[in-house]
């Protein structure tokens, strides 16, 4: 339990000891003055009649007033929940663009890579196609001079 719970807990127990032990003067009759009249009661029991009603009204105003703040709190736990959703939504949309993104740049990437391999190519064709040329040329050379 809470410390106040244990002290008002305790302090109800000393006041309801304290009046089990006073009962006699608690009930005993006695001349009341309510400013318009005058009512003969025991002064005792009125005011633990008060005490005992003073009480339950700040009972009533801590449970309302405990009740709205829970009311908050559940409310601002919703609002909380639902940004939450909102930001792990975004999250994963760019993880989805992110991913869209990164799959074009491969495919570009692949493009780029067999243009460049078949330009390649082409220019290592050509290169030997000239190599050869240039080999038939000198041996027709080496030829007419070897034969002539």
């Amino acid at each position: 339990m809470r410390l106040r719970t244990v002290v008002a807990i305790l302090a109800i127990a000393l006041l309801a000891v304290f009046t089990a032990a006073n009962w006699h003067a608690f009930t005993s009759p006695t001349t009341l003055d309510l400013l318009v009249a005058s009512v003969n009661a025991p002064l005792g029991l009125v005011m633990l009649g008060l005490l005992g009603l003073v009480t339950l009204v700040l009972a009533v105003y801590m449970a309302m007033w405990q009740g709205a703040i829970l009311m908050d709190t559940r409310r601002h736990a919703k609002e909380l929940q639902q940004q939450r959703t909102l930001a792990d939504q975004a999250e994963a949309s760019r993880f989805s663009e992110l991913r869209a993104a990164l799959h074009d740049e491969v495919a570009q990437l692949h493009a780029r890579l067999a243009e460049v391999r078949d330009a390649m190519r082409a220019d290592l064709h050509q290169n030997a196609d000239s190599l050869a040329s240039m080999i038939g040329e000198m041996d027709d050379r080496l030829t007419r001079r070897g034969g002539s």
